[in-house]
């Protein structure tokens, strides 16, 4: 690595290391991950050389996706298997809210987009779905759509969704109503090893395989196999989930790039206005959800929003609210996504290459 770029790294590091600690000391709700996160993101868009570094991002999803796999134990299988309507109605309801968000955007910005009817849409549609970053920039990039733009939006999404919740939560008195606590709960250094082994395996073979976000999921379905069989090797220290929520943090917040302030204000308006629908919706389909199932509307809500898997996964765990059912939604979830939006796109707007969209 050349010197200049382990500069960068270890200066975002101390920045992200610093605000994790006053946020913690100013009792903000997820500070590891929060703090981090906001204190990089502004020195990104003030020109400041942050950057983050692959492997160590790739380390702190590995950490993350083994934690939560913790918290699947054989009661709780047997809980989310007799819950399996909920998880198909959740993506059902993610693709048709990235399908709406998509539709508005293309109703607000299209007027203003260059490019044929086709490279619009495509803008507009995969800037809605919710879905990761990289791989609906990836989608977008096939169908010709402005990928600085699908890529702004995911990003303005990530940042909204990751600090409204949580804030919310924790002022309106939400947390710790996690009857699923994780099956080990002692550090075993022996059984630590075991486990890092076996979820380091895994995430490689999902690497290797080419799946999306292979080292959080790798490590989580290890994880979770383990623990929904009874074997408990160890839980994982606390100052471990802290980095990697400290990490995770900084690897979001280097994505606001100094020119992130100068991409199409009123495109950026438009996603922050639509995010906080989608929000308002979301919350209100996990209501319905929960009064349905009796699981607490938090976890729904954690559940269903238009955030990350990683991000809600770790609010879920640090304010204790219903971690497993949040994190089969979340993965369900982005598996479905991944899976159709591109498909779904091709079914409804394909033919526009060749014969033009009416619209």
């Amino acid at each position: 690595m050349p010197s200049r770029a382990a500069a960068r790294i270890a200066l975002s590091l101390l920045l992200a290391l610093a605000a994790a600690l006053a946020c913690a000391w100013l009792r903000t709700p997820l500070p590891w991950m929060i703090g981090p996160l906001v204190a990089t993101a502004a020195a990104s868009m003030r020109g400041a050389p942050t950057q983050s570094w692959s492997p160590l991002r790739n380390l702190a999803q590995w950490t993350i996706g083994t934690a939560l796999g913790l918290y699947f134990t054989p009661q709780v299988a047997g809980l989310l298997a007799s819950l399996w309507w909920v998880i198909g109605l959740a993506v059902l309801w993610a693709l048709a809210l990235g399908w709406m968000f998509g539709a508005w955007m293309y109703r607000c910005e299209a007027g203003r987009l260059a490019g044929t009817e086709h490279q619009k849409r495509a803008t507009c549609y995969f800037a809605g779905s919710i879905g990761g970053a990289s791989e609906m920039t990836l989608l977008s990039e096939r169908e010709g759509a402005r990928t600085d733009l699908v890529a702004a939006s995911h990003s303005l999404r990530l940042l909204s969704v990751t600090i409204l919740i949580p804030f919310a939560f924790t002022f309106s008195g939400m947390h710790g109503l996690d009857p699923t606590p994780p099956g080990p709960r002692l550090v075993q250094w022996g059984g630590l090893g075991l486990l890092a082994l076996a979820t380091g395996a895994g995430s490689w073979l999902a690497a290797r395989s080419g799946r999306p976000n292979p080292w959080f999921l790798g490590a989580l379905l290890v994880s979770m196999g383990l623990t929904t069989f009874g074997v408990e090797l160890s839980a994982l220290p606390d100052w471990m989930t802290k980095a990697a929520q400290l990490v995770i943090g900084v690897s979001l917040g280097v994505r606001f790039e100094g020119r992130f302030v100068h991409t199409a204000p009123r495109w950026l308006l438009s996603v922050l206005l639509g995010t906080l629908g989608m929000i308002a919706l979301s919350a209100g389909f996990a209501a319905l959800l929960a009064w349905g199932t009796g699981v607490h509307p938090a976890t729904m809500i954690l559940g269903t929003s238009p955030g990350g898997i990683t991000e809600m996964a770790i609010t879920a765990k640090v304010l204790q609210l219903g971690v497993p059912m949040v994190t089969a939604l979340q993965v369900c979830r982005l598996v479905a996504v991944l899976v159709l939006v591109g498909p779904l796109f091709r079914w409804r707007y394909g033919q526009a290459k060749q014969e033009g969209f009416n619209a």
